[in-house]
């Protein structure tokens, strides 16, 4: 009988031979993967993408044709996430992960879009009736960048602007987020675990709405349901608050003096600050007098009501309160309050 060995190994070796042939080892890219991620307010917007090199080569025109869809980067598209809904270039664009795409223009503005489909290979199977958004944004010269880059530039609580870079072109879309309404849509979710069970957390949610002008029938049941876990100044003033906002005045003004008399001394302190905050300096300088006379004896109210004066410029009724207020006040306090007494006297 013939021996199947050497049939046996020769197969052995040939199957050997195709898995040696087709084993991948992972080598760095050309184009290296990156990612920049930006938070405005509670929204995280995210660019993932490869950062291909000039490398001595014409890039706009020639590498990047003008006038057709690019990839905006490198291999896989380049996509970008956004946690909550936002305005892209002034459209409205969903929370979610997108595929991010440019038209470039020799002359005239460039086209931004951001198609529903993210996980494709470059741009090569791109289809405009998936766009989520399109824009028009343009580009300006900036200084040599070698490798492409994407940035955020001037963020704020509620905007920022996205920024493209590459050779010699820069490329700004203007991103806006409605914070208020993605804080207030978290707050209601956060609602429904333990901070609903603190007056705290219905005061917190109540006063989001209200300084925000958002869904006030909504903030003035959460106020409400705060006051009736625990009554305090501090809740009580944010019904008040609301109420004035709801048009009935009456109910407010009875609301806003119930609360004065449940304020502690600080509380009224900071209420008087707030007031000042706001550029309500006869109605602060009210609520600070009426501390001196609730709490005489706290050298921090007559320190408070010297301050409230002098945003009047009532300059010498300042003064007596600030010396009455180092009268009684801790020795750490003298150079703070003697440094106010001597501007407060150079300009008397």
């Amino acid at each position: 009988m013939r021996s199947r060995f050497p049939l046996f190994l020769g197969l052995v070796v040939l199957f050997a031979g195709t898995a040696v042939a087709q084993q991948n080892l992972t080598v760095p890219r050309a184009s290296q993967h990156a990612s920049v991620t930006q938070r405005v307010g509670l929204t995280d917007l995210t660019f993932d993408y490869h950062r291909p090199a000039v490398n001595d080569r014409e890039v706009w025109g020639a590498l990047v044709p003008w006038g057709q869809v690019w990839r905006a980067g490198a291999n896989e598209n380049t996509t970008f996430t956004t946690t909550s809904e936002i305005t892209v270039g002034g459209q409205p664009l969903d929370a979610g992960t997108y595929g991010f795409h440019l038209i470039p223009n020799q002359n005239g503005a460039w086209t931004a879009i951001f198609s529903e489909i993210n996980s494709a290979w470059g741009s090569f199977s791109y289809d405009e009736s998936e766009d989520a958004a399109r824009v028009s944004v343009t580009p300006r010269t900036a200084s040599m960048n070698e490798r492409l880059l994407y940035r955020f530039d001037d963020p704020t609580n509620t905007s920022v602007t996205a920024v493209m870079h590459w050779e010699r072109v820069e490329v700004p879309i203007p991103i806006s987020v409605n914070t208020p309404e993605v804080v207030l849509a978290n707050m209601e979710r956060e609602m429904r675990s333990l901070p609903r069970f603190s007056w705290q957390g219905w005061n917190q949610i109540a006063t989001l709405a209200m300084q925000n002008d958002l869904r006030l029938n909504d903030a003035l049941g959460w106020a409400e349901q705060s006051v009736s876990m625990n009554r305090n100044f501090t809740n009580v003033m944010t019904v008040a608050s609301i109420k004035d906002k709801l048009g009935q005045p009456q109910e407010a003004e009875t609301m806003r003096a119930e609360a004065m008399g449940l304020a502690t001394e600080n509380e009224m302190n900071a209420y008087g600050y707030q007031l000042l905050g706001q550029g309500r300096t006869a109605d602060a300088v009210a609520i600070f007098r009426k501390n001196t006379e609730d709490h005489p004896e706290s050298w921090n109210v007559w320190d408070s009501y010297g301050e409230g004066l002098a945003a009047q410029d009532n300059t010498a009724e300042a003064i007596e309160h600030y010396e009455k207020a180092r009268s009684m006040a801790p020795q750490a306090q003298y150079a703070r309050i003697d440094g106010v007494l001597a501007q407060l006297r150079g300009q008397n």
